[in-house]
């Protein structure tokens, strides 16, 4: 019997989880029908794009404000094709302020969600928890901490590795040598993020030089399109011609150039865990609008936002956020985990207990496909 499956993903990194679950679960199922909201990654695995979501990973109140009325239009819209073509299941990935409002009008239509990927909710908002566990099937977790999170609410829930491990294996088990003068800036794959931080990176990245004459630094972007505003806002740097010649904008190679630094310094989110993976040592950064920092600050009750330190309990990676993120600190910073830097090998320690924690090599994303396959036949197996 044919079945549609919709994957509904907001961001970056949903992009790439959805993809590989498609893989799978095509592997599983080869006569499935997979469409669903995502970017490149869904379309390059085959998966028929309702919507693209390439620029939807909007961060901030300011920022989501900006855009409220063609959220709400999205939401509608999305709900209404549910209730009409009826899909099998939806699994709902991450991005929780779009995902949970259509999980519930989801539940309400009949439709099966499957959450992969849980929101934050041990972060902040945990009323969500009680929304979460009503209106979803399943959820399936890729952090170790989290199916505790929803003890006592009677939501089934998995813990099954991260998808990255797999994803990245081979990059992880290739014989790419580190180039111990590369610096990498990772300033986010946002166009907002570009414009926060972009700056004050290369700003930090010339502080670094000063004591570090040897080091040059590639800037690793996702597409064409965030080169150009990349460039844009190094002109407005007003560098000279011997500080331009240390900056090289590259696309499409970020992992590669994770696997090739020597150590960086990032925009908090995905690529941190992605590092942690590859073995790079970083300085996490972000910084927001006043509103929404004022407000995270609030609500926020969590010793540090980076997934690495999280996992460990331990301080992994430094982070140097909103006020602090300026050049001279994150420079500081910057030079402590540089070859024979004070905090070097205690960060390399800490990215090797991080991946242990996250289970190696889980499997991850075959393990969410067979939690996929397994509700639509109504079965009850243990993964």
């Amino acid at each position: 019997m044919s079945r549609t499956i919709w994957i509904i993903s907001g961001e970056t990194s949903g992009d790439m989880y959805g993809a590989a679950l498609a893989k799978e679960l095509w592997e599983r199922q080869p006569g499935l029908t997979i469409k669903g909201m995502g970017g490149a990654a869904m379309r390059k695995a085959g998966v028929e794009i309702m919507v693209d979501s390439t620029e939807l990973g909007v961060v901030g109140i300011v920022e989501v404000l900006k855009s409220i009325f063609f959220f709400i239009r999205l939401l509608k819209d999305m709900a209404r094709r549910a209730a009409e073509e009826r899909p099998d299941a939806v699994i709902l990935i991450d991005y929780p302020g779009f995902n949970l409002r259509l999980a519930q009008r989801l539940h309400k239509a009949g439709i099966p969600v499957i959450y992969y990927i849980s929101p934050q909710v041990w972060a902040w908002k945990k009323g969500r928890i009680k929304t979460i566990a009503k209106c979803v099937r399943r959820m399936l977790c890729i952090f170790p901490f989290e199916p505790a999170v929803y003890d006592g609410t009677g939501l089934d829930v998995k813990f099954i590795g991260h998808p990255l491990l797999d994803i990245l294996a081979p990059l992880r088990k290739s014989d790419i040598q580190r180039d111990e003068k590369l610096v990498l800036l990772l300033p986010g794959s946002r166009s907002n993020e570009l414009k926060a931080l972009l700056k004050t990176f290369v700003q930090t990245a010339l502080l670094l030089k000063e004591k570090h004459q040897e080091l040059h630094f590639v800037i690793p972007l996702p597409r064409e399109k965030t080169r150009k505003l990349a460039e844009r806002l190094l002109e407005e740097c007003n560098l000279n011609e011997e500080q331009i010649k240390c900056f090289q904008i590259s696309v499409g190679d970020t992992r590669q150039q994770m696997k090739k630094a020597i150590a960086g310094i990032a925009a908090s989110g995905t690529v941190t865990v992605e590092a942690a993976m590859l073995g790079l040592p970083l300085v996490v950064s972000y910084k927001v609008s006043w509103l929404t920092y004022q407000v995270a600050k609030a609500l926020v009750k969590l010793p540090s936002i980076t997934i690495a330190n999280l996992v460990t309990g331990q301080t992994v990676y430094e982070e140097r956020l909103q006020y602090d993120a300026v050049p001279d600190k994150l420079a500081s910073a910057l030079e402590d985990i540089l070859p024979g830097g004070a905090r070097r090998q205690t960060c390399l320690e800490g990215i090797e207990k991080c991946v242990k924690m996250l289970g190696e090599d889980t499997k991850a994303s075959a393990r969410a496909a067979e939690a996929v396959i397994e509700l639509l036949e109504g079965r009850a197996g243990d993964l």
